[in-house]
């Protein structure tokens, strides 16, 4: 009677993970904000600007921040007004450095080294295209809304519009700006944090929204006359 094969078993690997076992981000995690495989960071650019609105530069982050505190406190606190702030500012400025330059040539020391600040031609032109590009993906979402294609981005834009009607009302418009930079600072690296409970709360809202969006297009959408659908144009 031959002798039942003995049964091999892999040596698992070195990091003591086995290799059938899928990732724990691989398990079914639902509704996702950004995507399965995209983070936060990469939704927000991946440069310098989503590593100031993720803290990985606290300092540029801190300063962003306390610069708008200031001009906030200065223009809404204040109610400082923008010309002679500036005048101001300048009037300051130039009296301090040009006195600290006469001074240097009675006390025998060197000048103060001011650098010679210019804009470059490539960062005007990757300023305008990066605007032109934002510019054109906006205009060509306003159109798509509006020739009918997706109603349910035109429904959100509608409630996006009201919302920010409403909150326009309510503080003016630097008030919001400040209020939108702290969010722009707070709300991706708390999102970060704390991303699974918020995608699986956002996924049971998702559900639900979803449902009524149905029974709404089911009971009052589908029931709307439709003119008679163009063939489509053959190349």
């Amino acid at each position: 009677m031959a002798e039942p094969a003995e049964k091999t078993t892999a040596a698992p690997p070195a990091d003591g993970v086995s290799e059938e076992a899928p990732p724990a981000t691989a398990t079914a995690r639902g509704f996702r904000f950004l995507g399965e495989d995209k983070s936060v960071h990469k939704a927000l650019g991946g440069g310098k600007t989503a590593d100031v609105l993720m803290w990985k530069d606290k300092k540029m982050s801190a300063a962003v921040i306390g610069g708008a505190t200031v001009i906030w406190v200065l223009f809404e606190v204040v109610e400082y007004n923008f010309l002679p702030l500036v005048s101001h500012v300048l009037i300051g400025t130039l009296a301090i450095v040009f006195l600290w330059s006469k001074a240097t040539i009675f006390i025998k020391k060197s000048p103060p080294d001011i650098p010679e600040v210019q804009i470059s031609e490539d960062l005007a032109v990757n300023i305008v295209q990066a605007l032109r590009t934002d510019i054109n993906q906006a205009l060509g979402l306003l159109r798509e809304i509006a020739l009918g294609h997706d109603l349910m981005k035109f429904l959100g834009l509608m409630v996006a519009l009201w919302v920010l009607s409403e909150i326009g009302s309510l503080c003016d418009f630097l008030t919001l700006v400040y209020v939108a930079a702290l969010m722009l600072h707070t709300v991706p690296i708390l999102y970060h944090k704390y991303q699974d409970k918020v995608d699986d709360f956002a996924g049971k809202a998702h559900v639900e929204l979803r449902k009524l969006y149905e029974a709404f297009n089911a009971k009052v959408l589908s029931k709307i006359p439709r003119g008679p659908a163009r063939d489509k144009k053959h190349e």
